[in-house]
């Protein structure tokens, strides 16, 4: 079960960065916006794979969750940055700079090590309200305080990456509140997936997560929220599901290289952030290519 929630969760984050780049490739070429870029978008294939991408990306999050532990699975997901890079490089018809593979490498290579030292296991879909009700309010207390701290009067990177931790913490609630609907839409059927009060909170937390996501985006460098929405997610998602689900990771001597794959990590996402920047040219407002 655990190799098979593994495989789901690589299958979603690819499937994420194929929907991501193509996505981001179609509106790159648009001149205009709102309502008219979307009547634009719906007409154009490499679109509508985006959105085939980012579907099928939900679908393999969910087998993954049903299928192993929050801890391993959203983990995983940081492979979408890397991920992500080799897809919009050539589509956007640009070089990923030599150094750029030092951070995909070290993204790999610490996942692969933290991953397999902490062997997180335990896969319970449900947990008990007295655990929900704590977990919910830490994180949506959290998110608001990060939101608070980006005031205006902050920097700009500042205010990217406090933002981009909100949507973190946002992303890492939103998949253990999939978590328990998709395990009551397997065990139950579709009847009690829908009487879930998970099943709308994931939707609610989803919603907002994105919308920080792309505030975030819009306050300050890609370079600064990157990190902080990647390694947020995972390290939050780990938190959740040791102290929601009672799942389980190794200690003791095992955290000396769980340790050292959590700074490859980092180091990888650093380096994979500069290079997104370097790469990803984002299309003009609206207003100023009007």
């Amino acid at each position: 079960m655990i190799e098979l929630a593994a495989a789901f969760a690589v299958a979603g984050a690819a499937s994420n960065a194929v929907g991501t780049a193509c996505q981001r490739k179609a509106a790159s070429v648009s001149r205009s916006g709102g309502i008219r870029l979307l009547a634009e978008l719906v007409h154009r294939p490499i679109w509508l794979i985006g959105m085939a991408g980012v579907v099928c990306a939900a679908l393999f999050q969910s087998l993954a969750l049903i299928n192993g532990p929050l801890a391993l699975v959203q983990p995983l997901f940081i492979l979408e940055l890397p991920f992500a890079l080799l897809v919009v490089a050539p589509l956007m018809h640009r070089r990923l700079p030599h150094w750029g593979w030092w951070g995909v490498g070290g993204c790999v290579a610490g996942l692969a090590v933290l991953l397999i030292a902490a062997a997180p296991h335990g896969a319970a879909d449900q947990a008990p309200l007295a655990r929900w009700i704590p977990a919910l309010c830490l994180c949506v207390g959290a998110m608001a305080v990060a939101v608070l701290l980006a005031g205006r009067g902050r920097p700009p990177a500042g205010r990217a990456a406090l933002l981009a931790a909100a949507s973190a913490i946002g992303n890492a609630l939103t998949a253990a509140l999939l978590k328990s609907a998709s395990g009551t839409f397997a065990d139950h059927g579709f009847a009690a997936f829908l009487r879930s009060w998970q099943t709308y909170g994931f939707a609610l937390a989803g919603v907002a997560a994105v919308l920080l996501l792309e505030n975030a985006l819009q306050a300050g460098p890609l370079a600064a929220a990157q990190p902080a929405l990647t390694i947020g997610d995972a390290v939050v998602s780990l938190v959740l599901g040791v102290t929601l689900f009672g799942e389980r990771i190794r200690t003791g001597w095992w955290l000396v290289p769980e340790a050292c794959g959590a700074l490859l990590i980092v180091a990888g996402v650093l380096v994979l952030s500069r290079a997104v920047q370097r790469i990803i040219v984002l299309p003009a407002p609206a207003e100023e290519t009007a």
